[in-house]
């Protein structure tokens, strides 16, 4: 088992890590969006925050020697499914193999932003 971590995606905000790799399976942790450099959400929108999403999730794929090609699952979290649309629009861009996928609206998501992406992958 492998702990992965990279400054290029912001630091847990608990007692977890950024993401796990085991037996050739990476399982990252649910990134939401901050921005790495300022530890800050910076952008109000669901397009602004799942596009930083994307490249928390990027950036920790990278670290792993995995991309977004190598996800079989990804399970995401909105807090209004009124954005599934806008979300969808930016996350096909970037999950292009089309992988399974669990998509589900919550109540309320850490520091309150409006979209969360867990990914399990495989090389």
């Amino acid at each position: 088992m492998k702990t992965i971590h990279t400054p290029n995606a912001p630091a847990a905000i608990g007692p977890y890590s950024q993401a796990i790799e085991v037996n050739g399976l990476l399982f990252t942790s649910g990134q939401i969006a901050i921005d790495p450099a300022t530890g800050n959400v910076e952008a109000s929108d669901i397009v602004g925050q799942t596009e930083q999403i994307m490249k928390n999730l990027g950036a920790i794929l990278a670290e792993a020697g995995y991309g977004f090609e190598n996800a079989v699952k990804t399970t995401c979290f909105l807090a209004d499914m009124g954005d599934f649309a806008a979300f969808n629009e930016i996350y096909g861009k970037y999950f292009t193999t089309k992988p399974a996928r669990s998509c589900v609206a919550v109540k309320q998501l850490p520091k309150n932003v409006l979209a969360e992406v867990e990914v399990i992958a495989s090389k």
